[in-house]
């Protein structure tokens, strides 16, 4: 493969190079669609079986093992045969959609967002109700091949929410609510699918039949299930084993487009920034607020915020007891006793009291 490559780099006008351009382009687009026809299905386990047969026989050739490679040779000189046997339903499914409708983008895109609609509106109209339901969008791994005996009856009519909603109503006479609906090619091919249930013990013991069915389904291919509680009347979206549950009608869309329409999503993303931006870049400035003028404030700087000490904590004073004296003298007398009053006529400062002296 890289002496190929080398090959057709090695050019020398620009016809060749164009050439060698094209040719490049050419098997880089018929390998990917290969690839995402046997994506999310078993055939790539089995292509990934072939694949390590043709090395094991590389290998023993040039180790020189005979016996293991003429063990080898024989199933590889029918390969040819064996894998158009192995992958004729992906081949049949990849030449039916070759130069259909899905090719033409803008208006597949256009058709695949109004599917998506008219599920959401089903889903939500059901869940108000809370009638169980089980809508299953087939995307490239074939669904027939894993319901078995269990195919329903083929449908073949455009997406209606209408429609989905009354296959799923529970009446007597309605053999088809406790099956799944399939959406083929954006359109309602089957009703009434009933999917293989897993293994038990694989899922939560809380889930009913229908979400296990979901998850079974989704594991084993790359199909997307949208899920109505009969009992809770939630809606839930399963794909690739795994489950969104308890959603509102505008998160199941915007999950299913970012599933089946990557570049839906980030057109939108894209959009919604060049708006806010638009939106940013035309916008006029906050007005000016007439606030009075303030003086301004002296440009000598304020002295440091140095804490002051603390002033030393108080002590309680103890007082000395005064000495006790005679209780019969009158020149000194503890502080318990009052002082007596001076006697008329006394002088002031005569502490007896005595006029004559």
């Amino acid at each position: 493969m890289l002496e190929l490559i080398g090959r057709s780099l090695a050019i020398r006008t620009p016809i060749d190079a164009l050439r060698a351009i094209a040719d490049i382009a050419v098997v880089y687009y018929v390998f990917y669609r290969l690839l995402l026809v046997v994506k999310g299905t078993k055939a790539v386990q089995i292509g990934i079986g072939l694949v390590l047969f043709f090395l094991l026989y590389l290998i023993a050739e040039r180790l020189g093992l005979k016996s293991v490679e003429a063990l080898v040779r024989v199933p590889l000189e029918s390969l040819l045969i064996v894998s158009v046997v192995v992958f004729q339903s992906d081949i049949r499914r990849a030449l039916e959609r070759f130069g259909s409708k899905t090719f033409l983008s803008g208006a597949h895109r256009a058709q695949q967002t109004e599917v998506i609609d008219e599920v959401v509106e089903a889903a939500r109209i059901l869940s108000r109700h809370r009638i169980g339901a089980i809508i299953t969008i087939e995307q490239e791994a074939n669904l027939d091949e894993f319901v078995g005996n269990n195919r329903g009856i083929d449908v073949d009519t455009k997406v209606n929410a209408d429609l989905l909603v009354t296959l799923f109503v529970p009446e007597g006479i309605n053999k088809l609510h406790d099956g799944a609906v399939i959406i083929r090619n954006l359109r309602v091919a089957k009703a009434g699918v009933f999917f293989p249930m897993p293994k038990e013990g694989s899922f939560d013991p809380s889930f009913g039949s229908r979400h296990r069915a979901a998850l079974g389904i989704t594991e084993e291919t790359d199909a997307v299930v949208v899920v109505v509680s009969e009992e809770r009347g939630t809606i839930s979206c399963c794909f690739n084993g795994n489950i969104a549950a308890d959603l509102e009608a505008p998160e199941l869309r915007d999950m299913l487009l970012s599933i089946l329409d990557p570049k839906a999503q980030r057109r939108k993303r894209r959009s919604t920034r060049s708006r806010a931006q638009e939106r940013i870049a035309h916008s006029e400035p906050p007005p000016k607020l007439d606030l009075p003028q303030v003086e301004r404030a002296s440009s000598i700087p304020p002295p440091p915020l140095n804490p002051s000490p603390l002033p030393p904590p108080l002590r309680k004073s103890i007082r000395p007891e005064s000495p006790s004296f005679d209780s019969d003298s009158d020149e000194l007398r503890g502080p318990s006793q009052p002082r007596p009053m001076p006697r008329a006529g006394s002088q002031p400062n005569d502490p007896s009291g005595d006029p004559s002296s």
